[in-house]
């Protein structure tokens, strides 16, 4: 083998390695998120670029919205991979205000083109009170739908 081939050999190596190095550090990081509110409503916003609606779960558990993401590495006719740097398992999480009392039943997700995704959660005006210790009872995880 010539020297050209080793050094090629040797920095397809290094890029694939640091491309999957830069995956995992991405996987390992929470999503980027804002969490917005108006009167009526709480308006989280999470960014996802490179997801399609079938790879998002969004769930509400206590006050906390979290995000899963599974993203497709699509083929390129033609092109070999060098530098695999998207993960393609991404999370996140945001609390809500303490205070917060919402309906996520009512929650609605979108996704754009660019792939934000903008959760609205509306505020509930009064909420239920387990009246055997005066605290809100548990709830399941609420699933909240992505709207095409």
């Amino acid at each position: 083998m010539s020297f050209r081939g080793v050094r090629d050999a040797v920095g397809r190596r290094l890029f694939r390695g640091l491309g999957r190095t830069n995956g995992h550090i991405q996987k390992t990081k929470p999503v980027p998120a804002d969490v917005l509110e108006n009167g009526s409503a709480y308006l989280v916003i999470f960014d996802t670029p490179g997801t399609e609606p079938d790879d998002l779960e969004i769930r509400y558990l206590n006050g906390r919205v979290k995000i899963r993401i599974d993203r497709f590495r699509a083929y390129y006719d033609g092109f070999e991979m060098r530098f695999p740097g998207r993960s393609t398992e991404l999370d996140g999480a945001v609390e809500l205000p303490a205070d917060a009392i919402v309906d996520p039943e009512a929650a609605t997700a979108r996704l754009s083109e660019v792939g934000t995704v903008k959760i609205e959660i509306p505020k509930e005006s009064s909420a239920p009170i387990d009246e055997s210790n005066g605290d809100e009872p548990e709830s399941e995880a609420e699933e909240i739908p992505i709207d095409d």
